[in-house]
């Protein structure tokens, strides 16, 4: 494919593509174009002969293979999609989190979302809670974090909640076993990970302390990572987990999907709910 494109300085503009496949029967429209090296001078080839014309031009000329077009095509498509073409798209991933970073040890936080399996109807159910991913790394000199080493904690929940409802003087811990419940290959891994996730106050009030303790006998890891986090950084997360709280459960699903409209017939088809207010 082959796109040429002509653009005088007072704004007219000639693009063309395919020119040798232009009909001869146009007579407004030349069928070649020749380009002197001289930058002011076309040399045009219409159904009447040919003719010069003295104009500054600026010529563009590009070569698509069907690999180049196609991924053109696809990043116009990216620009300004159709609603045709958003409908059964899904958003790209976005990536987000809040850091704090201390002499001994950083602390990142992001959000995961929730999880969701199709029904027999078309419809959809929360199969899987949001959580908080806490990543603990421990300081490998100054201003530097060793990120091979960190430790993940995942926060429910109800472990939020926890966390958002603490007082200046309030405390609470969290113990995880990922192996408790599962059994593989016949031979129970239960107990040999051990995390339990201490948040307690600092001696003058001023914040928290976040310490995490992992025990790993799988790989034979015995860690103790510890950070304070001051007042303002805990307000920050707890307004954080006040806000992401309701995507987690997937409410905000539900929210989006529900119409006027639908009200009403979605609740007659839950036979199954008895409302107070029906009663």
């Amino acid at each position: 494919m082959v796109s040429l494109n002509i653009t005088a300085p007072g704004g007219g503009r000639l693009s063309i593509l395919n020119p040798q496949k232009l009909s001869s029967c146009n007579s407004t429209v030349p069928i070649s174009i020749l380009v002197t090296r001289s930058k002011n001078e076309i040399f045009l080839t219409g159904p009447h002969g040919k003719y010069s014309k003295n104009v500054p031009v600026i010529v563009k000329s590009q070569y698509l293979t069907p690999q180049e077009l196609q991924q053109q095509q696809r990043f116009s498509s990216l620009k300004s999609p159709s609603p045709s073409q958003t409908a059964g798209q899904l958003p790209r991933r976005v990536y987000v989190g809040y850091t704090i970073y201390k002499g001994k040890a950083a602390l990142a936080v992001e959000p995961c979302s929730p999880e969701f399996s199709p029904l027999e109807s078309g419809a959809f159910k929360l199969s899987k809670e949001g959580l908080i991913l806490l990543q603990f790394a421990p300081a490998a000199g100054v201003r530097q974090y060793d990120w091979s080493r960190k430790q993940l904690f995942s926060l429910s929940v109800t472990e939020i909640g926890n966390i958002i409802s603490l007082g200046t003087r309030d405390s609470c811990e969290f113990f995880h076993d990922p192996h408790k419940g599962r059994r593989m290959n016949l031979c129970s891994e239960e107990g040999k990970v051990r995390k339990l996730l201490k948040v307690e106050p600092l001696p003058d009030g001023s914040g928290h302390f976040f310490n995490l303790s992992v025990q790993n006998k799988l790989i034979n890891v015995d860690e103790n990572i510890y950070i304070p986090i001051t007042k303002a950084e805990f307000a920050v997360l707890v307004s954080s987990f006040n806000f992401i709280l309701p995507y987690l459960l997937g409410w905000h699903t539900f929210a989006n999907s529900t119409r006027p409209e639908d009200a009403s017939r979605l609740n007659n088809a839950n036979s199954t709910v008895d409302y107070e207010w029906n009663r």
